[in-house]
Formats: C-alpha cells, structure tokens, sequence
C-alpha cells in the first residue's frame, strides 16, 4: 500500500517532535542518527513546499489570463 503524503502542516509537526526528541537526548545513537537524516529530508521537502507556494503567490494573472510576476513596492 503506498504512503499518502504528508501535508505541510503534518511534515512541519512530525519535523518538531524530532527536534524535541533530540533536544532531550534521551534517544540511542543510531536512532537519534537515523532521525536526524529523516528530519533533513523533512526539512527539504518543506523547503520545496514553501517555494512552490511563494512562486504560485508572486505570480498574478492579467485580464488575459497571462500569469506575470508580481511586481510589488519597493521591489
């Protein structure tokens, strides 16, 4: 069965309790490694979210339907 993908929110809370989990230093050495690398591709998948999000917000359509960069004060 394939693994529904996560929503932001959902990477973002799952990318804290691994903070937490390490922070308390409680947590064996190969897990607390195994967890770190898992936090990384978190943290990148977040990354590439967030991006996505702020190309799609800069973009605006014109009375055409064209999408043009937003152009904004002080830019």
């Amino acid at each position: 069965m394939e693994k529904k993908k996560q929503t932001f929110e959902e990477s973002l809370l799952e990318l804290e309790d691994i903070v937490k989990q390490l922070e308390m230093g409680e947590v064996p050495l190969e897990e607390a490694l195994d967890k770190f690398k898992k936090g990384i591709e978190i943290s990148k998948e977040c990354q590439k979210t967030l991006a996505q999000a702020e190309k799609t917000i800069t973009l605006i359509a014109t009375e055409n339907g064209e999408e043009v960069p937003f152009e904004g004060k002080g830019e």
